[in-house]
């Protein structure tokens, strides 16, 4: 038995599954997940000793790869001076200015902890700037496990939410309404059922927790057009985007300007921070300025906003982008490649630095029944091969995959020579 094996026995008698979030546990690849000891540059070495080429870069912040040099430096100085205060730093305030010059939407930025609490957060300024209670989210899409958007489409794909999880009070998910991701129809209905009470869309903008889905042409314009019409905000949810999709969001990729947005995990260069922000009349409703009540102990530690800060300055640089998105389809080409010599169905797509992969024939993938229609015992054979070769992707067919600037030509090239051994197998 490995010593992962032995840690995760271990694990489980004094944490719940032996994890402290729910996918870390690998259950939907029936495996046991890996102990990992030191991350360096595009590399994990898990505590049995063994590299593999990381893809997961712990949910998407490490877009530079692990421990950068810049940012490691940068944070040993702030340990020096302190780790948390409860009171206000200069480097708030400079990460704050230098978040604002990514996104022109936004002319204010709270920083919080989560990408959960900044959903959250924003959802309850929404309403508190509206005074309407409702909200719209779509299938699939995620923002955080607050119990008004941990909900999911019933039977139909237009309904009033229905909570994903117990514990969750049916009387609070009846203020969220769910549509399928790309359907304006659905979205442009509710509106006209609930037109005097929906305070808000909240939208992942390019899909990244049912695997990579993008929007269609007029989708997400359509959002912003039917916001406008009906007096709702528009929030993107950009945990995932910002900075990943491009330099700007995908806000900026794809020309939407949404009132607010909510960022996350780049934004604490791998430490526990994220944001959201948007136009002066709605930020000064909160308090102390306004009525609408959010706090955090922790908010605007100063670690991470060093952490972040030392990130964000790298990514001020357009080649590195370009860089990242040639790596990132190079990748995705030689996979689909690879696939398609071993006769396996599969489709493969990327935009920036992310990319997602299906096993399927449909050329299209639309909204969350498209993934949950592709081969998941597939996946699963897929993930095991690919991890015992030294290749770790995310365990879960519902997962995108990320690319770092740490991610060498050769490590692309190593990897697709990994999966033609893999497809080989499943073929």
């Amino acid at each position: 038995m490995s010593l992962s094996q032995n840690l995760f026995t271990r694990a489980k008698q004094s944490i719940p599954g032996g994890v402290n979030s729910p996918v870390r546990a690998f259950l939907s690849v029936d495996l046991s997940p890996l102990f990992i000891q030191e991350g360096r540059g595009a590399y994990l070495i898990d505590v049995d000793g063994k590299q593999y080429i990381d893809y997961v870069l712990s949910w998407g912040p490490l877009i530079l790869g692990h421990a950068h040099p810049l940012v490691i430096d940068a944070v040993q100085e702030q340990l020096k001076l302190g780790t948390s205060f409860g009171a206000p730093t200069v480097i708030e305030v400079a990460l704050a200015e230098k978040v604002l010059s990514f996104f022109p939407s936004m002319q204010q930025v709270r920083f919080v902890s989560s990408g959960t609490e900044a959903c959250m957060s924003a959802i309850r300024l929404a309403r508190g700037f509206t005074g309407r209670n409702k909200i719209i989210k779509f299938a699939g899409c995620y923002h955080g496990h607050a119990d008004s958007v941990l909900v999911n489409a019933g039977s139909g794909g237009l309904t009033f939410g229905v909570p994903s999880s117990q514990g969750i009070p049916l009387q609070v998910s009846q203020d969220t309404l769910v549509a399928s991701f790309n359907d304006l129809n659905a979205v442009e209905h509710l509106f006209k059922r609930h037109a005097d009470d929906i305070a808000a869309i909240i939208v992942e903008p390019v899909a990244g927790n049912m695997n990579l889905v993008l929007p269609q042409d007029d989708f997400l314009t359509g959002l912003r057009k039917l916001c406008d019409e009906y007096g709702a905000l528009l929030i993107f949810d950009e945990v995932i985007t910002g900075w990943r999709v491009s330099q700007y969001g995908a806000q900026g990729y794809y020309q939407v300007r949404p009132d607010l947005t909510v960022l996350g995990k780049i934004i604490g260069g791998g430490f526990p921070a994220a944001a959201f922000g948007g136009r002066d009349d709605i930020m000064n409703k909160l308090a102390p300025l306004g009525p609408v009540y959010q706090a955090g102990t922790l908010s605007g530690n100063p670690v991470a906003m060093t952490a972040g800060l030392a990130t964000l300055t790298q990514l001020d640089n357009a080649s590195l982008y370009d860089d990242l998105s040639a790596r990132t389809q190079q990748l995705v080409n030689g996979l689909s490649q690879a696939a398609k010599d071993a006769g396996i169905p599969f489709q493969a797509q990327a935009i920036g630095a992310m990319f997602g992969f299906y096993f399927t024939s449909s050329p299209t993938i639309r909204h969350e029944d498209d993934v949950k229609a592709c081969d998941l015992n597939r996946f699963k054979k897929f993930f095991a091969g690919m991890l015992k070769e030294g290749i770790y992707l995310a365990p879960s067919a519902f997962e995108v995959g990320f690319m770092s600037s740490a991610h060498s030509e050769q490590d692309i090239i190593d990897t697709i020579q990994k999966s033609k051994i893999v497809f080989a197998e499943l073929s």
